[in-house]
Protein backbone atom coordinates (compact mmCIF):
# COMPACT_ATOMS: atom_id res chain seq x y z
CA UNK A 1 0.00 0.00 0.00
CA UNK A 2 1.42 2.92 -0.86
CA UNK A 3 2.31 5.79 1.74
CA UNK A 4 -0.40 8.41 2.12
CA UNK A 5 0.39 12.23 3.74
CA UNK A 6 -1.70 14.16 6.48
CA UNK A 7 -3.82 17.56 4.75
CA UNK A 8 -6.90 17.94 2.65
CA UNK A 9 -10.74 16.72 3.62
CA UNK A 10 -13.34 13.64 3.42
CA UNK A 11 -16.34 14.16 2.15
CA UNK A 12 -19.36 12.90 3.97
CA UNK A 13 -22.04 10.62 2.00
CA UNK A 14 -25.36 9.84 4.05
CA UNK A 15 -26.53 7.90 1.26
CA UNK A 16 -27.36 4.35 2.43
CA UNK A 17 -25.66 1.35 0.71
CA UNK A 18 -26.94 -1.78 -1.02
CA UNK A 19 -24.79 -4.27 -3.24
CA UNK A 20 -26.56 -4.64 -6.20
CA UNK A 21 -25.30 -5.95 -9.41
CA UNK A 22 -26.06 -4.19 -12.24
CA UNK A 23 -26.39 -5.18 -15.99
CA UNK A 24 -22.54 -4.52 -17.03
CA UNK A 25 -21.59 -6.97 -13.63
CA UNK A 26 -24.26 -9.37 -15.28
CA UNK A 27 -22.42 -9.60 -18.31
CA UNK A 28 -19.20 -9.49 -16.71
CA UNK A 29 -20.44 -12.55 -14.90
CA UNK A 30 -22.15 -14.63 -18.25
CA UNK A 31 -19.01 -13.85 -20.13
CA UNK A 32 -16.60 -15.24 -17.62
CA UNK A 33 -15.28 -19.05 -17.65
CA UNK A 34 -15.41 -18.52 -14.10
CA UNK A 35 -18.67 -18.14 -13.80
CA UNK A 36 -20.00 -20.65 -11.87
CA UNK A 37 -16.79 -19.97 -8.87
CA UNK A 38 -18.25 -16.31 -9.24
CA UNK A 39 -21.90 -17.32 -8.71
CA UNK A 40 -21.54 -19.40 -5.91
CA UNK A 41 -18.81 -16.92 -4.51
CA UNK A 42 -22.04 -14.10 -4.30
CA UNK A 43 -24.52 -16.63 -3.13
CA UNK A 44 -22.29 -17.17 -0.17
CA UNK A 45 -21.81 -13.50 0.11
CA UNK A 46 -25.58 -13.01 0.13
CA UNK A 47 -26.28 -16.18 2.49
CA UNK A 48 -23.55 -14.41 5.13
CA UNK A 49 -25.07 -11.09 5.14
CA UNK A 50 -28.54 -13.01 5.91
CA UNK A 51 -26.64 -14.93 8.75
CA UNK A 52 -25.17 -12.12 10.61
CA UNK A 53 -27.74 -9.72 10.65
CA UNK A 54 -29.19 -10.50 14.45
CA UNK A 55 -25.45 -11.69 15.71
CA UNK A 56 -24.40 -9.85 18.32
CA UNK A 57 -21.36 -7.43 17.59
CA UNK A 58 -18.34 -9.40 17.85
CA UNK A 59 -19.59 -12.47 16.00
CA UNK A 60 -20.52 -10.24 13.24
CA UNK A 61 -17.15 -8.60 12.64
CA UNK A 62 -15.66 -12.28 12.78
CA UNK A 63 -17.71 -13.86 10.78
CA UNK A 64 -17.21 -10.83 7.73
CA UNK A 65 -13.80 -10.95 8.55
CA UNK A 66 -13.43 -14.53 7.83
CA UNK A 67 -15.38 -14.49 5.10
CA UNK A 68 -13.73 -11.59 3.08
CA UNK A 69 -10.23 -12.78 4.15
CA UNK A 70 -11.02 -16.09 2.18
CA UNK A 71 -10.55 -13.80 -1.24
CA UNK A 72 -7.33 -14.17 -2.83
CA UNK A 73 -4.79 -11.65 -2.14
CA UNK A 74 -3.24 -9.93 -5.49
CA UNK A 75 -1.18 -7.38 -6.19
CA UNK A 76 -2.34 -4.34 -7.84
CA UNK A 77 0.00 -4.23 -10.69
CA UNK A 78 -1.34 -7.89 -11.65
CA UNK A 79 -5.17 -6.88 -11.93
CA UNK A 80 -4.99 -3.03 -12.79
CA UNK A 81 -3.38 -1.11 -15.08
CA UNK A 82 -2.36 1.69 -12.18
CA UNK A 83 -1.07 1.08 -9.26
CA UNK A 84 -2.67 1.48 -6.01
CA UNK A 85 -6.18 0.54 -7.18
CA UNK A 86 -9.21 0.67 -5.00
CA UNK A 87 -11.66 -1.99 -5.84
CA UNK A 88 -15.37 -1.49 -5.17
CA UNK A 89 -16.92 -4.73 -3.12
CA UNK A 90 -18.17 -5.40 -6.34
CA UNK A 91 -15.20 -5.68 -8.44
CA UNK A 92 -13.49 -7.61 -5.25
CA UNK A 93 -16.02 -10.39 -5.02
CA UNK A 94 -16.48 -10.64 -8.99
CA UNK A 95 -12.68 -11.02 -9.42
CA UNK A 96 -11.99 -12.73 -6.81
CA UNK A 97 -9.05 -11.33 -5.60
CA UNK A 98 -7.14 -8.20 -4.13
CA UNK A 99 -5.04 -5.90 -2.26
CA UNK A 100 -5.02 -5.09 1.35
CA UNK A 101 -7.58 -1.84 0.60
CA UNK A 102 -9.37 -4.00 -1.26
CA UNK A 103 -10.20 -6.18 1.89
CA UNK A 104 -10.86 -3.33 4.13
CA UNK A 105 -13.33 -1.88 1.73
CA UNK A 106 -15.48 -4.97 1.07
CA UNK A 107 -15.61 -5.31 5.09
CA UNK A 108 -16.75 -2.00 5.45
CA UNK A 109 -19.66 -1.64 3.14
CA UNK A 110 -20.46 -5.08 4.07
CA UNK A 111 -20.92 -3.76 7.81
CA UNK A 112 -22.94 -0.79 6.63
CA UNK A 113 -25.11 -3.05 4.98
CA UNK A 114 -25.73 -5.52 8.50
CA UNK A 115 -26.17 -2.49 10.32
CA UNK A 116 -23.06 -1.35 11.88
CA UNK A 117 -23.27 2.53 11.94
CA UNK A 118 -20.35 4.41 9.26
CA UNK A 119 -19.33 6.59 12.09
CA UNK A 120 -17.91 3.47 14.41
CA UNK A 121 -15.95 2.07 11.77
CA UNK A 122 -12.46 3.77 9.79
CA UNK A 123 -10.11 2.86 7.36
CA UNK A 124 -6.96 2.78 8.44
CA UNK A 125 -3.09 3.07 7.93
CA UNK A 126 -0.76 1.30 9.72
CA UNK A 127 3.26 0.24 9.50
CA UNK A 128 4.05 -3.51 10.17
CA UNK A 129 7.49 -3.92 12.16
CA UNK A 130 9.65 -5.11 10.08
CA UNK A 131 8.19 -4.83 6.99
CA UNK A 132 8.63 -1.87 3.99
CA UNK A 133 5.41 -0.65 3.04
CA UNK A 134 2.04 0.50 4.69
CA UNK A 135 -0.72 -1.23 5.55
CA UNK A 136 -4.12 -0.88 5.43
CA UNK A 137 -7.01 -2.33 7.91
CA UNK A 138 -10.22 -1.38 9.36
CA UNK A 139 -10.72 -0.40 12.87
CA UNK A 140 -14.57 -0.97 14.99
CA UNK A 141 -14.59 2.03 17.29
CA UNK A 142 -17.65 2.21 19.78
CA UNK A 143 -16.75 5.59 20.46
CA UNK A 144 -13.57 7.70 20.40
CA UNK A 145 -12.31 6.91 24.15
CA UNK A 146 -12.24 2.75 23.37
CA UNK A 147 -10.02 0.63 21.91
CA UNK A 148 -9.92 -0.34 18.34
CA UNK A 149 -10.96 -3.93 17.19
CA UNK A 150 -9.09 -4.87 14.21
CA UNK A 151 -10.41 -6.57 11.03
CA UNK A 152 -7.46 -7.57 9.37
CA UNK A 153 -6.72 -9.68 5.91
CA UNK A 154 -3.48 -10.57 8.08
CA UNK A 155 -5.45 -12.04 10.36
CA UNK A 156 -8.49 -14.50 11.39
CA UNK A 157 -9.47 -13.34 14.45
CA UNK A 158 -10.65 -9.77 15.44
CA UNK A 159 -9.31 -8.38 18.84
CA UNK A 160 -8.03 -4.54 20.18
CA UNK A 161 -5.63 -3.37 18.58
CA UNK A 162 -3.59 -3.41 22.04
CA UNK A 163 -3.13 -7.19 21.08
CA UNK A 164 -1.40 -6.43 17.76
CA UNK A 165 2.20 -5.00 18.71
CA UNK A 166 3.62 -5.75 15.43
CA UNK A 167 1.09 -2.81 13.92
CA UNK A 168 2.37 0.81 14.34
CA UNK A 169 -0.50 3.40 14.07
CA UNK A 170 -0.61 6.39 11.31
CA UNK A 171 -3.98 7.77 10.96
CA UNK A 172 -7.65 6.53 10.20
CA UNK A 173 -10.35 7.95 8.40
CA UNK A 174 -14.21 7.51 7.17
CA UNK A 175 -16.95 9.29 5.75
CA UNK A 176 -16.84 11.42 8.58
CA UNK A 177 -13.70 12.38 10.11
CA UNK A 178 -10.15 11.63 10.28
CA UNK A 179 -7.92 10.94 12.90
CA UNK A 180 -4.43 10.08 14.41
CA UNK A 181 -4.59 7.54 16.63
CA UNK A 182 -2.48 4.97 19.33
CA UNK A 183 -2.57 1.18 20.17
CA UNK A 184 -5.24 2.57 22.38
CA UNK A 185 -7.02 5.29 21.30
CA UNK A 186 -8.28 8.03 18.73
CA UNK A 187 -5.95 11.32 19.94
CA UNK A 188 -6.32 14.19 17.18
CA UNK A 189 -8.35 15.31 14.08
CA UNK A 190 -6.23 15.81 11.03
CA UNK A 191 -6.81 16.38 7.54
CA UNK A 192 -5.56 13.85 4.78
CA UNK A 193 -3.67 15.07 1.46
CA UNK A 194 -4.33 12.44 -0.90
CA UNK A 195 -2.27 13.94 -3.41
CA UNK A 196 -3.00 14.02 -7.17
CA UNK A 197 -5.98 11.49 -6.69
CA UNK A 198 -8.70 11.37 -4.02
CA UNK A 199 -8.77 7.42 -3.69
CA UNK A 200 -11.24 8.19 -0.80
CA UNK A 201 -13.43 10.55 -2.54
CA UNK A 202 -13.46 8.80 -5.81
CA UNK A 203 -14.36 5.42 -4.97
CA UNK A 204 -17.04 6.50 -3.08
CA UNK A 205 -18.51 8.24 -6.03
CA UNK A 206 -17.64 5.17 -7.53
CA UNK A 207 -19.97 3.27 -4.55
CA UNK A 208 -22.85 5.21 -4.25
CA UNK A 209 -22.97 6.83 -7.47
CA UNK A 210 -21.93 4.77 -10.18
CA UNK A 211 -23.13 1.68 -8.59
CA UNK A 212 -19.85 0.29 -9.99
Amino acid sequence: MKQLIFLIFLINYSLAYEFKLNQKDIKYINNSDKKSFIENRLDKYKNLKIQVKDYELIKKLSHINSFVNKILPAYDISTQASLDYWATPKEFLLQGHGDCEDYVITKYFTLLEVGIPKEKLYFAVVDIKGQKDSHMILLYLENKESTPLVLDNLSSVVIPLTKRMKLIPKFAFNEIDSYKFTNERFTQKVNINWGKENKWEKLLNRVYNLNE
